[in-house]
């Protein structure tokens, strides 16, 4: 008996029953397919926004910052801690923080100063690839800031306008200086937007009497170390300060993250379980159709193991033509969805837990991202075959004969 000549013949012997279960199962591949990757860009695209734009793989304080940020709780030599970083793979950037208030017309606001490294903070960050409107620093322009989106709402100004900042230096003097705003940022956080200043550090020594030292330290691992060691790593040449990496400095939208991944396989199941119970009433139609044949097949000596071959290989032929249908017509879809995206800022954009993300949401496929729905297909659809096969591998001739 030709096993799979028989079972292609009869894949097809009920063809509307055949082509709706093979329709359903590459409607739910192509469905999960691409929402698959639709997610794990979302996600990514979330982790990558918090470590690019915010916090960084790693930040360093002195040991008594984050319980009291003050802006004399400084790392005394960041200039060593930074070279020995770079030996080690790292990229890093010394960061100085402080507060005042910004004045600009008749309007004022509080304000957060962040005081960077122009050069290298470019190694660490990509704010300054978020500018909306203007430039980013640049060390040429030492009275030059870039403000935070709402901020500059807030204060009413634009690119070319002047800010009065007011605060207390470091020396107990008052820290005032008249600057000109360079740039305004697109959406980052809800802190950064409504408050933040960024200035030369440079400048901000000069403003608030801080000839050495920084406040924090972001450090960027390289792409082939695991968090954890890098945080070790770190931890070694800063054994008396405060490293912490972000999923520590952040819990709640690593925690977020995490559970969002374990959602896809949620909906994989759901899904899927539906499409089971299809092709479990389909093959069991087709076998109590077929059980005098089977009878048929066990009187002439077929063994109940080709039997429930030749229900498997039915359930197979209906598999790969619904998985490479599926694939089929998922592929355009892959393509603009990794090349074009979706633009929600056209709707407003993106914001979680107060961050906010980039305006293109972009799906991501790779092979586990594709693989993945397939796998968990070729799984439901042989845990719901099982049945109907050995239902007819272990029928009984006589009593198949009589069946009417």
């Amino acid at each position: 008996m030709n096993v799979f000549r028989l079972a292609w013949r009869n894949v097809w012997r009920n063809r509307r029953r055949s082509v709706v279960t093979i329709a359903a199962m590459t409607f739910a591949l192509w469905v999960m397919v691409l929402y698959s990757g639709l997610i794990t860009g979302y996600l990514n695209g979330m982790e990558r926004d918090v470590l690019d734009l915010e916090v960084g793989d790693i930040q360093i304080f002195a040991p008594d910052f984050r319980d009291n940020p003050s802006i004399y709780s400084r790392i005394e030599d960041p200039d060593r801690l930074l070279a020995r970083l770079d030996e080690l793979g790292f990229r890093s950037s010394a960061r100085l923080l402080g507060g005042g208030l910004a004045a600009a017309g008749t309007s004022s606001a509080g304000v957060a100063f962040r005081g960077v490294e122009v050069a290298r903070d470019a190694t660490v960050t990509l704010a300054q690839e978020r500018v909306a409107e203007g430039t980013w620093l640049d060390p040429a322009d030492p009275a030059g800031v870039v403000l935070g989106r709402r901020l500059a709402r807030t204060l009413g100004v634009k690119p070319g306008a002047e800010l009065v900042v007011l605060s207390q230096a470091a020396d107990g003097s008052m820290a005032n200086d008249l600057f000109t705003v360079r740039g305004v940022l697109m959406g980052i956080s809800a802190a950064t937007d409504r408050a933040t200043v960024y200035m030369n550090a440079e400048s901000f020594r000069e403003l608030m009497v801080v000839p050495q030292g920084a406040h924090q330290i972001i450090v960027r691992r390289p792409a082939d170390m695991e968090l954890d060691v890098a945080a070790q790593r770190v931890l070694a040449v800063a054994p008396d300060l405060d490293v912490q990496t972000w999923r520590q400095l952040m819990p709640t939208i690593s925690t977020m993250l995490d559970s969002a991944r374990s959602v896809i396989y949620v909906l994989f199941f759901i899904i899927y379980i539906a499409v089971g119970i299809l092709i479990l009433n389909a093959m069991l139609m087709a076998v109590f159709e077929r059980i005098r044949e089977f009878g048929v097949f066990k009187a002439l000596g077929v063994s109940p193991t080709r039997v429930l071959a030749l229900i498997l290989v039915e359930g197979t032929i209906q598999t790969v033509i619904a998985i490479v249908t599926g694939l089929a017509l998922a592929t355009p879809g892959i393509w603009y969805l990794s090349n074009h995206g979706v633009n929600v800022g056209r709707i407003g954009g993106m914001s979680v837990a107060g961050l906010a993300m980039h305006p293109v949401w972009y799906g991501e496929y790779t092979a586990s991202s594709i693989s993945g729905p397939v796998l968990t297909l070729v799984i439901i659809v042989f845990a719901a075959i099982v049945y109907p096969g050995l239902k007819a591998a272990l029928i009984r001739p006589v009593e198949a004969m009589r069946h009417r």
